[in-house]
């Protein structure tokens, strides 16, 4: 059997075992599609890490009592304005501070890891925080080539990304402690998982921001997330490639699509988008080899932005859902429709915990989401 087969068969198992649905979340209030999160803990000029994962944690229980469906944590390596470089620690830290909304990754690159230790790693989350927990993964680096290639040794950067489909099939046997007999891992175990007994297991995921993930998950009856918040004129095609390319599983018996969503709400226009252009320098800062901090509102408003620069950074502000919350409900709204996403992952990406914080309550509030403490079930 090929490996991307040994994948869909086994996860079809693991579907059958848990014989309910891990996968779609529930719209609350007056929103299109289900609303989540994605957090890459940033890290703004003049803050801490420390103070930028405690604001993760604000984000998990504000998002948890608002009715957001899920907390996703991105990985990212060498990127100073990015703290979320090791997502399964930081799940489990949310997952110390939250009760019922889903945690998981959004995603793990798999390329920079050895299947085995990924398995162990969600085992012990799931075993943390039973049914609770999505193993989202990618295939790109999560960084620049130097840093990929430190993280995966000398001569895997070229073959990494073409290896996912046999580290994908040997992660969910891994998973399921399902190797056959004669198989070099037959007697090699994922702890925590099924050789203790019976036991759960998170959800797979495929994310990517090209076709290639699309098509793969499709094949194999899995959920999909597009990276819409980077690459927003792939997402159309990609997500057309993952519908036509769907096959039923036991997982999913028809295509289910996220979409990553960079959306800001403040009380004015004009504070939301003093905050969004610091992140939006930020991304011109990575971009051009010069990755710092997010700035502050005020050197962003102040940056001298050369023509290119500026066209850069216009081009990154329009596929950024901000302004009041009613306008970022408007253009939710009108991003669910045209894609026909089933729900969306919004990212609050700002120089300011408390702006990040407030955006997520803002949104909340402009569909009627519940209210903290109401009951949720």
């Amino acid at each position: 059997m090929s490996d991307v087969g040994d994948a869909r068969d086994a996860d079809q198992d693991a579907g059958r075992r848990e014989g309910r649905d891990v996968i779609r979340g529930t719209a609350r209030g007056r929103a299109p599609v289900p609303l989540s999160v994605l957090d890459l803990v940033t890290v703004g000029a003049g803050g801490t890490a420390h103070a930028s994962l405690r604001t993760s944690v604000e984000i998990a229980r504000l998002a948890e009592s608002r009715g957001y469906h899920r907390h996703w944590v991105a990985e990212h390596h060498s990127m100073p304005g990015v703290a979320s470089s090791s997502p399964a620690v930081i799940l489990a830290h949310l997952a110390a501070h939250t009760s019922r909304i889903r945690l998981g990754s959004g995603g793990v690159m798999l390329p920079n890891h050895a299947p085995l230790a990924v398995a162990e790693q969600f085992g012990t989350l799931e075993a943390l925080a039973p049914g609770r927990i999505d193993l989202g993964l990618g295939r790109a680096p999560g960084t620049d080539g130097r840093t990929a290639a430190a993280l995966r040794g000398p001569g895997r950067l070229d073959e990494a990304a073409e290896e996912f489909p046999r580290q994908l099939a040997e992660l969910t046997r891994f998973l399921d402690d399902d190797f056959p007999d004669g198989h070099p891992y037959a007697r090699v175990h994922a702890v925590p998982g099924p050789v203790q007994g019976p036991a759960g297991r998170p959800p797979l995921w495929l994310l990517g921001s090209s076709g290639f993930s699309a098509r793969l998950a499709g094949e194999l009856g899995l959920p999909f997330a597009y990276a819409h918040h980077f690459s927003a004129a792939g997402t159309l095609p990609a997500l057309d490639l993952y519908r036509q390319s769907f096959r039923p599983s036991a997982v999913l018996d028809a295509p289910y699509a996220v979409i990553g969503v960079s959306a800001l709400a403040a009380d004015t226009e004009a504070q939301a988008r003093a905050q969004v252009l610091t992140g939006a320098l930020s991304m011109l800062r990575l971009r051009s080899g010069r990755p710092g901090l997010v700035p502050t509102p005020e050197e962003a408003a102040a940056y001298p932005f050369s023509p290119l620069e500026r066209e850069f950074v216009d081009g990154w502000l329009v596929n950024i859902v901000h302004g009041t919350a009613d306008e970022v409900r408007s253009g939710l709204d009108d991003l669910a429709g045209r894609t026909g996403a089933d729900e969306l992952m919004l990212t609050a990406n700002a120089h300011s915990g408390a702006a990040r914080l407030h955006s997520y309550g803002l949104v909340a509030d402009a569909y009627g989401m519940p209210a903290a403490g109401s009951d949720l079930t």
